[in-house]
C-alpha cells in the first residue's frame, strides 16, 4: 500500500475535487496487510505523480472492514 493505492487515491481525489464533489464523496485507500503501515507512499510514485499534477499525501494503513465500509 505505498504505491498504485496512494496513486490511485491521489488521482480519484484530484477528479472529485475538480467536479467538487468533496461534500459526497470521500476517498482513502488502505492495505490488506500492515508491512507498511505508517509508512509514506514510496517515493517514486511520489516523484513521478507530481511530475503528472498530483499530490500524494496519505499514509500506509491496514484496511478495516467496520471503519471503511460504512
Amino acid at each position: 500500500n505505498i504505491c498504485r493505492s496512494p496513486t490511485a487515491e491521489a488521482v480519484m481525489n484530484a477528479l472529485i475535487q475538480k467536479e467538487n464533489l468533496q461534500d459526497k464523496i470521500f476517498c482513502d485507500s488502505a492495505g490488506t496487510s500492515g508491512h507498511h503501515e505508517g509508512e509514506d507512499a514510496d517515493a517514486r510514485s511520489i516523484t513521478h505523480s507530481k511530475k503528472r499534477g498530483y499530490e500524494i499525501t496519505s499514509k500506509s494503513r491496514s484496511f478495516v472492514s467496520h471503519k471503511d465500509f460504512t
